[in-house]
C-alpha cells in the first residue's frame, strides 16, 4: 500500500518540478498544492498519511492535525519547525522529520548576507532607481575591506559568513550563546566577545541566531544604541530577534547608517510598515533560502526520508519528536 502524500504551499512549483519528485511518486500517491490550504481542501485530508511542508507557510496546529486523522509523518523542509504544535503532533503519534542535513542553505543565506551588506554600503538600489529614471547621480559608498564585522550566532550560517568576510578583508568578531562548543574556534574569527562589547566594536553586525525565547527581542533599543554611530545591521535570521520600532528610530535618527533585512516579525511585511519608508534600508521578502538548489536538495532529502520511514529505518536523529513513534497507532513506517 502506497501512502497518500500531500505537498503544501509549493508556491514556486520547485518541489513539483524537482528531479526527486519522480522518486516521491514511486513511493507515494502524491498531490501538490501550489497555494495555501483552503476550506475546500479540508474535506480531502482524511486519507493523507504524509505531509511535505515547505518551511513555515502553513501552521500545523492542533486544529489542522485533528483534520488529518491518518497523518503519521511530516517531511519538514528546513532545520526548524516553529509552526508545528509539537505537543499535539507527539500526542497523535505524528513524527516530524527535519532536513537538518541540508547544506545548500548554508551557501544561499551567507551569499544573500553579503548581497545586503554591499547593497547598503554602495547604495545600489537607490542609485539603480535613479539611473533607470534617466539621472546620473553623484555617489559615494564604502568598502567591506578594513571594516569590523560582528557576527551574532556562529552556527551553520554564521561560520560561512565569517570565512567570506575574512576573504573580503574584514576583521571578524563573534558572539554566540553556545560559546563553550568544542567546534567554536574558527580561524576566520579574530575574537569572541561578550555581546555588548561586540556591538560597540562592530561596523557591521550580522544576525544568524535561532529564534528562541532568549533571542526574541535581543537587539532592543538599549543594545542598538551600543552600536557604533554609522554602523550597519544585517538580519537574515528571524525578524523577531530585532526590536523593529527601535531599529526604525535608530535609522531615522541617523545613528545607524543603514540596514539590510530579509526577515521581519510579521511576514508578509505590512504595506504600511515604517521599515518600508526608513532611510537607507534594503528589504527582501525572506529569500535567503529561495534558490533552486535549496528546493532540489529538500526534495531529495524528503524522498530519502520517506523511503527510510517506509522501511522502518528513519534515523531518530533526523526527527523533531522521536517519542511520537512510541504512541500506539496504525502506521506504514517507523524509526530505525
Amino acid at each position: 500500500m502506497r501512502p497518500r502524500l500531500l505537498v503544501l504551499d509549493d508556491d514556486e512549483g520547485r518541489i513539483a518540478g524537482a528531479p526527486a519528485m519522480a522518486r516521491l511518486r514511486e513511493l507515494a500517491e502524491v498531490s501538490v498544492l501550489d497555494r495555501p490550504l483552503g476550506d475546500g481542501d479540508r474535506a480531502t485530508l482524511a486519507d493523507v498519511r504524509v505531509l511535505l511542508a515547505i518551511r513555515e507557510r502553513t501552521r500545523l496546529d492542533a486544529a489542522l492535525l485533528e483534520r488529518l486523522p491518518n497523518l503519521e509523518l511530516v517531511l519538514q523542509t528546513g532545520g526548524h519547525a516553529y509552526h508545528v504544535d509539537q505537543e499535539a503532533a507527539t500526542g497523535r503519534g505524528v513524527v516530524v522529520a527535519l532536513s537538518r542535513r541540508a547544506r545548500m542553505a548554508s551557501a544561499s543565506v551567507p551569499e544573500l548576507t553579503f548581497g545586503l551588506m554591499l547593497a547598503v554600503l554602495r547604495r545600489i538600489h537607490p542609485l539603480a532607481t535613479q539611473l533607470a529614471a534617466g539621472d546620473w547621480p553623484p555617489a559615494m559608498g564604502g568598502t567591506l575591506a578594513g571594516r569590523t564585522l560582528g557576527i551574532l550566532g556562529l552556527g551553520r550560517h554564521g561560520r560561512p559568513v565569517a570565512r567570506i568576510a575574512a576573504a573580503f578583508g574584514m576583521m571578524v568578531l563573534a558572539w554566540d550563546r553556545d560559546s563553550g562548543r568544542a567546534d567554536a574556534d574558527d580561524e576566520s574569527v579574530r575574537q569572541r566577545l561578550p555581546l555588548e562589547d561586540l556591538l560597540a566594536r562592530s561596523d557591521v553586525v550580522s544576525v544568524h541566531l535561532k529564534l528562541s525565547p532568549e533571542s526574541t527581542g535581543l537587539l532592543n533599543a538599549e543594545r542598538l544604541a551600543r552600536l557604533r554611530p554609522g554602523a550597519i545591521l544585517v538580519n537574515t535570521a528571524r525578524g523577531a530577534i530585532v526590536d523593529e520600532p527601535a531599529l526604525v528610530e535608530a535609522l531615522r535618527s541617523g545613528r545607524l547608517a543603514g540596514a539590510g533585512l530579509d526577515v521581519f516579525t510579521t511576514e508578509p511585511l505590512p504595506a504600511d510598515h515604517p521599515l518600508r519608508g526608513a532611510p537607507n534600508v534594503v528589504l527582501t521578502p525572506h529569500i535567503g533560502w529561495k534558490v533552486d538548489e535549496v528546493f532540489t536538495e529538500w526534495a531529495e532529502i524528503a524522498a530519502e526520508q520517506l523511503a527510510a520511514w517506509l522501511d522502518g529505518r528513519l534515523p531518530a536523529a533526523e526527527v523533531l519528536d522521536p517519542a511520537a513513534a512510541d504512541v500506539p497507532r496504525d502506521r506504514l513506517g517507523g524509526l530505525a
